[in-house]
């Protein structure tokens, strides 16, 4: 079965004050469009990307991404 990577990237930045992708990415250190690609599950971030990303909204990397079977996100 094949296994994918999901995010929570659209509802950590809500909550976060509504912050923009493109808040988001300066604080990264990557473009807007690279966090749109993440968001849309069209691009996998680098470990430190992902590390990053989890380190803005203060919480562990598995409260943003989450590795399952594609069959479990449909």
């Amino acid at each position: 079965m094949k296994k994918t990577i999901s995010n929570d990237i659209r509802r950590l930045r809500f909550n976060h004050n509504e912050m923009t992708q493109q808040a988001l990415a300066d604080a990264v250190g990557v473009s807007r469009q690279t966090i749109v690609a993440i968001e849309k599950n069209k691009y996998s971030p680098s470990l430190e990307v992902a590390f990053k990303i989890a380190d803005v909204f203060n919480v562990g990397i598995s409260d943003v991404f989450q590795y399952q079977s594609a069959a479990a996100i449909e």
